[in-house]
Parts: structure tokens; C-alpha cells; sequence
């Protein structure tokens, strides 16, 4: 009698276990979207957190060529995916993800980690110039001259550590400034035509040293954008990512909930 109730009680224990986890569902795919100046290895602490908390992530080759094109590759890649998608952005990342993201698909939230958060008909350089504070145009290196009067732009790697990545160790952002991909005037000029905050719940985390974009520009942005939440961390640099990845990544768990 008594080994048929522990059986029981074991049977009804693993039931109800089984049941949680078949309502909770398989975890979101995790869409990582850089931005200028940076590639796709930006996000390795983040994605190290996150996949050992379960969650699939892609990190996706952002062209950084126009806010369109760049959009409609996001768009193609996270349609491929079987699985509903949080959809993260970094600095221009955001206008990226702002453009590809729409109601309707599965995408379930957006996550901007330092990054822009465009309305239709707003740049990323029109946002920077939104309050006083970006100290990046006079960091720029010569512009590379492209067809049709299209320019790739560079940081000047003398500057690169103290302009774009203060609060990372020295020899880390030598790195970065010699291996960083460059984005086209135009991406940075061009007005996005979609505006996916305004239909997709949107979560936002950046440092209040940021030489990029001002804080007080993304402050601003989160207000607007109605942000679930929005954290600050102090002394963080343009790549709060790369100095506070265990931060970044658990707004990002939060989004994926």
C-alpha cells in the first residue's frame, strides 16, 4: 500500500512538472542586431549569459548599408525562424530592428541597448543631434568614398577606446577599433519609414556616459517609445553591452517573459 502511494505521489509530481514546462513552451529565439562602428562578436558576453540560460540566439551580420535594406534582412531572417523572436538592437541596431519589426509576425518584444528608437520620418542623425552631448563627429576618420557618392565611415582608432568604449580594458578596445565595420553615411541619414515600438512592447538599457548618442536622447526615446523598463547603468560607455553584458542580458530574459 505504502509503495503504491509513493508511486503516486512521484507520478503525480512528474504530471505536474511536465505540465509547467508544456505551458511554458520553448524559449524564444534571441535576434541580436549590432550597430556601427561594431560586428556581430559585440555580443559574445551577452550570448554567453544567454545560452546558458537556454535561449537560442542569432546573431545576425548586420550590412549597415541603409536603414531599408539593413530593415528587410532583419525582416527575412527572423521570418525564417520557427520560434517567436525578441529582437535586440545596439546604436543603429535600433533603427534596424525599429524598421523590420511590425505586429502580426513573431516577433514578441524589442530590446534597445543603447540605440536609436526612431519614429517614421526620423534618422539616427537627426536623433543625435536631438540634445547636446555626441562627441563622435570630430572622432571620425577620413571618409572612405563609395558609388554615387555614398561614404563609409570609420572612428579613428586613436580615438576609438575613449569615444566609443571607455569602461572596457584598454587592450579589448584596441581590438574592437581595428576589426570595427563601418556604416554609410546614408544608413545614418536615411529616415526610417516603420516605427515597431509603436506596436511591439519595447525594453531599453544604456549607460550615462554614452559619447554616441546623448542619454538624454535615449531617456527620451524610452519615454516616448512607452518602454516596459528602462535601466540606466552608471558610468556605462556607448557598448554597455560589451562592459555589462550579465546587465544587458537579463533585461533581455525579461522581454523574452
Amino acid at each position: 500500500m505504502l509503495k503504491s502511494l509513493l508511486g503516486l505521489a512521484v507520478f503525480a509530481a512528474s504530471f505536474a512538472a511536465g505540465s509547467t514546462f508544456a505551458a511554458e513552451g520553448p524559449k524564444p529565439t534571441i535576434v541580436l542586431v549590432h550597430g556601427a562602428f561594431a560586428d556581430a562578436s559585440s555580443w559574445s558576453g551577452v550570448i554567453a549569459k544567454l545560452e546558458k540560460d537556454g535561449y537560442p540566439v542569432v546573431a545576425v551580420a548586420n550590412p549597415l548599408r541603409s536603414v531599408k535594406g539593413d530593415g528587410d534582412y532583419v525582416r527575412r531572417i527572423v521570418a525564417g525562424l520557427k520560434t517567436s523572436v525578441v529582437l535586440v538592437g545596439h546604436s543603429y541596431g535600433g533603427s534596424v530592428i525599429s524598421e523590420a519589426a511590425s505586429k502580426g509576425g513573431n516577433i514578441k518584444s524589442l530590446v534597445y541597448v543603447a540605440a536609436f528608437a526612431p519614429d517614421v520620418g526620423e534618422s539616427a542623425l537627426a536623433l543625435t543631434g536631438k540634445f547636446p552631448g555626441s562627441t563622435l563627429p570630430p572622432t571620425l576618420a577620413q571618409p572612405v568614398e563609395l558609388a554615387d557618392g555614398v561614404k563609409d565611415l570609420y572612428i579613428q582608432q586613436s580615438k576609438f577606446h575613449d569615444q566609443f568604449a571607455a569602461d572596457v580594458p584598454a587592450k579589448d578596445a584596441k581590438l574592437m577599433a581595428a576589426t570595427q565595420r563601418p556604416v554609410t553615411d546614408f544608413a545614418l541619414g536615411q529616415a526610417n519609414s516603420n516605427a515597431g515600438w509603436k506596436d511591439i512592447s519595447s525594453w531599453f538599457v544604456y549607460g550615462d556616459a554614452d559619447k554616441n548618442i546623448p542619454p538624454e536622447t535615449l531617456a527620451w526615446m524610452a519615454k516616448r517609445a512607452n518602454s516596459k523598463e528602462t535601466v540606466v547603468v552608471k558610468g556605462a560607455s556607448h557598448v554597455v553591452m560589451v562592459s555589462h553584458p550579465g546587465t544587458v542580458a537579463k533585461i533581455i530574459e525579461a522581454a523574452a517573459q
